[in-house]
């Protein structure tokens, strides 16, 4: 396969980004991750295959998506409410096909990379002046590694600013590979402690903080942490990450406060939330971790 042929599951590309990397950015969105982290802000991006989405909110009970279904896995309630069977459901998206209002839509789709390079394109003026680029993110982009790393080589040969937003959890042979055509990566640390890493998101972090070395060694590298209020926003655990951004040469770490939106998307793919008592830190907290990490002498942000 050639690099033009590369192909693979994106979910979205977002255009005028400016909390994805320096300056207004283009996002790649590709689908699939082996981490299932329980507060997970983005639950589409899991799966590596298309899925079905409801959205209620524009359901006219009009039927025709029951119509369609060769699996009977749409009901109308006698209140007209549009129910799907998703233990039935065989992902034939013909239902979303047949919604007039969009109720009914595929998250993900096949994408190569000519196609994804030629939406990037449109926007290289504001990359210029703003100090942008792309950044590729997901789900866990390196998961396809093909399309991933073809894009971000692409990319450069482009002469755009590439980052990778990642959650590490890769092989080092796929990491290295990616590298080379990075400029800047936003590295995902949840917690240092093993046990609450593997509880909470599926997998340890041994591999998560090796690939974190072999990142910040070669790249310029910022950590972002979820930041979750009795998970891992003690004063403990961030002094813990802010001396291993020190120890690694990190120039800034990224606070994001953990949001309730991955909750709805959870319910409208048909996945039960994992129990998980998730929260955001409150504002004096957040004010007290900015402190501890600049007081290491790293950059400290929020929300960005």
């Amino acid at each position: 396969m050639t690099q033009g042929q590369a192909e693979g599951i994106i979910f979205n590309i977002q255009r005028f980004c400016i909390h994805d990397g320096p300056g207004i950015r283009t996002t790649v969105f590709l689908k699939g991750c082996p981490l299932q982290c329980a507060w997970c802000a983005n639950p589409e991006a899991q799966n590596s295959e298309p899925q079905l989405m409801l959205r209620d909110n524009r359901c006219m009970a009009c039927g025709k998506c029951r119509v369609v279904c060769t699996e009977k896995a749409i009901i109308i309630s006698s209140d007209r409410r549009r129910r799907v069977l998703w233990e039935k459901c065989s992902s034939c998206f013909l239902c979303a096909d047949a919604c007039p209002q969009g109720a009914l839509t595929v998250v993900g789709g096949a994408a190569n990379l000519d196609e994804v390079a030629r939406v990037v394109a449109r926007d290289q003026a504001f990359y210029a002046t703003s100090g942008g680029g792309v950044t590729l993110s997901g789900g866990e982009p390196l998961l396809q590694p093909e399309l991933a790393i073809g894009l971000l080589a692409r990319f450069k040969d482009m002469g755009i600013h590439t980052v990778l937003d990642t959650s590490g959890y890769v092989s080092p042979e796929v990491m290295h590979r990616a590298l080379h055509h990075v400029d800047l990566v936003l590295y995902d640390i949840k917690t240092l402690d093993d046990d609450l890493h593997r509880k909470y998101t599926g997998a340890g972090n041994k591999l998560i903080l090796e690939n974190a070395k072999l990142a910040a060694g070669l790249v310029r590298t910022w950590l972002r942490i979820p930041l979750i209020a009795g998970f891992n926003d003690s004063l403990e655990n961030i002094h813990k990450m802010a001396a291993l951004a020190s120890r690694l040469g990190v120039e800034k770490i990224s606070l994001l406060p953990y949001h309730a939106g991955g909750k709805a998307k959870s319910r409208q793919l048909g996945r039960k939330n994992i129990p998980f008592p998730a929260k955001p830190p409150t504002d004096k907290n957040l004010a007290r971790l900015v402190a501890v990490i600049a007081a290491a002498g790293i950059s400290a942000s929020v929300r960005s």
